[in-house]
């Protein structure tokens, strides 16, 4: 069982998704603090210092927050502008360009069957193929 874990451990597409994991959380404490400490401080000034959390209403016995709920849907569109912000940056970032591969395969002009680039025979139709 021990060995068969090791296995599992070791595979390629688990040590990917650990490594997606860590990025993933490191990349929401960047993004959280862009929002906390940089675009809810902006919207403080530009909207008066509101506070929508503390907001509700007594039905009853109940309360109903609906401040906290306008202020769920303001810190989530904050964290979604500041991600598409984010990744249109880094999307600007040059990168570097694959070097195309030389082809390896060409077409046989008789039968156009898909054959080595250094075949002097199709092996399809057995044409002599010229240079």
């Amino acid at each position: 069982m021990l060995n068969e874990f090791k296995k599992f451990i070791a595979r390629g597409n688990v040590l990917d998704m650990a490594v997606g994991i860590i990025v993933g959380s490191a990349f929401t404490a960047i993004v959280n603090s862009l929002v906390n400490d940089i675009f809810t401080p902006l919207m403080g000034l530009i909207l008066g210092g509101i506070n929508f959390s503390g907001l509700s209403i007594k039905v009853g016995e109940a309360t109903i927050a609906y401040g906290s709920f306008i202020q769920a849907i303001i810190n989530f569109l904050l964290i979604a502008f500041s991600v598409f912000m984010l990744i249109k940056m880094i999307n600007k970032i040059p990168r570097k360009k694959e070097e195309e591969k030389a082809p390896t395969t060409k077409k046989c002009p008789y039968c156009k069957s898909e054959i080595a680039i250094d075949a002097v025979k199709c092996p399809h139709c057995t044409s002599d193929i010229e240079e």
